[in-house]
């Protein structure tokens, strides 16, 4: 598996990749992880395909063109044109793209942006709505939160919500694994993403128009985006396929890995 650097026109983006097939899967990790969490993913590409996942904008928090003076007022938009910078810079025109929570909403800017270069869609995690009132004040007391303590902190409030039940209870090993993954985050990215989550906008109206083949995928013990949520946007998207997977909570790429990547390859 390659670690890599793209020096796009306007900024530097890492991202991991793995693969040399004809078609070509692209990964947009959760908040506040990094591409980092497509280990399991990345380490079992099969045949035919090239695997692309991309550091969203800022995460990571060191490396060439992270000191970007923007950042703080990046937009779900935003993270969407890297993608498709970073697209064209590894000459790849169409991809099936794979969103993890808020993976999700940068593909749903994807299809705003270019529907036509989305040939096949996961969402996984993820919701079409945008926060409401009561969750933009959340988001308000979680920049704060990290302005004041850090990324610490927030590992400390999300873990419980990120992972299921049954994952804390018997995977300690992956819950020491996701702590680190928020800990080598800045503060700076952490907060700008807070603000890109809270003022996305509602995807709802574009679930009639996804045209793709589309997989919908949930964790039976997802306290962030309960499994009716997930059934009931699925059932908004032509043709779209919904699969629970038991024993998983928010973050089910890591809880359910051989699950997960089952339903992946079939899109």
């Amino acid at each position: 598996m390659l670690s890599n650097i793209a020096q796009l026109p306007s900024r530097a983006v890492r991202y991991l990749e793995e693969g040399n097939g004809k078609r070509t899967l692209i990964l947009l990790h959760a908040f506040p992880l990094s591409a980092d969490m497509f280990l399991p993913q990345l380490h079992r590409v099969p045949s035919g395909w090239r695997v692309i996942a991309p550091d969203l904008r800022g995460f990571r928090g060191a490396g060439p063109g992270f000191d970007d003076p923007q950042l703080e007022h990046v937009t779900m938009d935003n993270y969407a044109g890297d993608v498709l910078a970073l697209m064209s810079h590894v000459d790849v025109e169409r991809a099936v793209v794979a969103g993890v929570s808020m993976g999700g909403y940068v593909a749903f800017a994807l299809l705003r942006r270019a529907p036509e270069r989305v040939r096949g869609l996961v969402l996984a995690n993820t919701r079409a709505t945008a926060d409401s009132p009561e969750g933009r004040a959340g988001r308000e007391a979680m920049r704060a939160l990290v302005d004041r303590d850090g990324p610490p902190a927030i590992a400390d409030a999300m873990l419980p919500k990120l992972l299921g039940a049954t994952t804390s209870r018997e995977q300690p090993d992956l819950v020491d694994g996701v702590r680190r993954l928020i800990e080598v985050n800045s503060a700076r990215a952490i907060g700008a993403a807070i603000g890109a989550l809270r003022d996305r906008p509602d995807s709802t109206p574009l679930l009639a128009q996804i045209t793709c083949p589309t997989m919908v995928i949930g964790g039976a013990e997802d306290v962030i985006i309960p499994p009716a949520e997930v059934q009931a946007m699925a059932a908004a998207i032509p043709g779209a396929r919904c699969e629970i997977l038991p024993r998983a909570g928010h973050l089910s790429n890591l809880e359910a890995p051989a699950a997960f990547n089952a339903l992946l390859w079939s899109v």
